[in-house]
């Protein structure tokens, strides 16, 4: 059943562009950017229980470094990698607080990384441009595959979401992934149990961080202009929000996440005008007062029932 499902899933990803605007496959196209970022803090937050609130930082990060490069001249598959890198490293370094903070106090910490990456971005002109923004972004062309259009550059974004699933499926389900697991269920006890509590704290920030990199990478050529508004903290709380939408700890948690967060308020926005965003926050609200583990979640109970 669940094969079928994620087939059915697949087949409507690769269907749908064709039969929408090109406003709706920008929607699409932003709702997979945004998955593969949140499935970053997934792995951070939901599978190694670390609390985050730096991941639109990352994003951002990643987004800028691939829009310098890419705007010099660089071919986008040196500045993708460079630009995960560079979250990758600076996510690590940024876990070292998590080896002696936890909960809310981890939360702070990253909040305040959040902050100094958005100063960083609007202030230091001579390297990010500042308000002013970076525009003209080129679009990849890989093997000579023009994705200047938006069902092409959506396809391009898709495939990026494929691998980066792939992986991170393999990832959960490896030593790795059991080792997140029992980090986040009770780091004491995993510790008593011979888990590299240290190391595995460093790699669950690093790998979330690179990933939100990648995010930032395929953001950059999709809206083709980025500015320091856009990795404020409100992209952090909202990619928070649609992993605990979705799922913490459930692999398609940010998928369907995502998609509350992305596209729902717009097919709400046509069908109840001024009203949308009031009648969005009410059910959000609703959803985690009386299902904190999210719609996954609370699917999974109503099943079991």
């Amino acid at each position: 059943m669940k094969r079928l499902c994620l087939a059915l899933l697949a087949l409507a990803l690769v269907g749908a562009p064709f039969f929408l605007k090109p406003y709706g496959i920008y929607l699409l196209s932003l709702w997979v950017v945004m998955t593969v970022a949140a499935i970053g803090l997934n792995l951070t937050l939901g599978y190694a229980g670390q609390i985050s609130l730096a991941q639109g930082a990352f994003v951002g990060i990643g987004a800028y470094a691939a829009a310098l490069l890419t705007t010099q001249g660089w071919p986008l598959w040196l500045a993708f990698f460079l630009a995960v890198a560079l979250s990758l490293a600076i996510g690590w370094v940024l876990g070292y607080p998590a080896l002696r903070v936890q909960h809310h106090y981890l939360a702070f910490v990253t909040l305040s990384f959040a902050t100094l990456v958005f100063l960083v971005l609007r202030n230091e002109e001579w390297l990010t441009k500042g308000v002013y923004g970076i525009a003209g972004i080129p679009r990849p062309a890989p093997l000579g595959w023009s994705t200047k259009g938006p069902v092409d550059f959506y396809f391009f974004c898709l495939g990026v979401l494929a691998l980066v699933s792939a992986g991170t499926w393999w990832l959960v389900r490896s030593p790795w992934g059991r080792a997140f697991t029992a980090l986040r269920e009770n780091a004491l006890r995993a510790d008593s149990l011979g888990v590299d509590t240290r190391r595995y704290t460093l790699m669950a920030f690093a790998i979330g961080s690179a990933i939100g990199g990648v995010s930032g990478a395929l953001y950059a050529p999709l809206v083709q202009f980025i500015e320091p508004t856009a990795f404020s903290l409100n992209l952090s709380l909202n990619l928070l929000l649609m992993v605990m939408v979705g799922g913490s700890g459930y692999f398609l948690g940010p998928f369907l996440g995502a998609a509350v967060s992305v596209l729902l308020p717009e097919w709400m926005r046509f069908g109840s005008d001024a009203l949308y965003l009031i009648l969005y926050g009410t059910a959000v609200m609703a959803l985690m007062a009386f299902c904190p583990s999210g719609l996954l979640g609370l699917a999974e109970r109503l099943l079991k029932r």
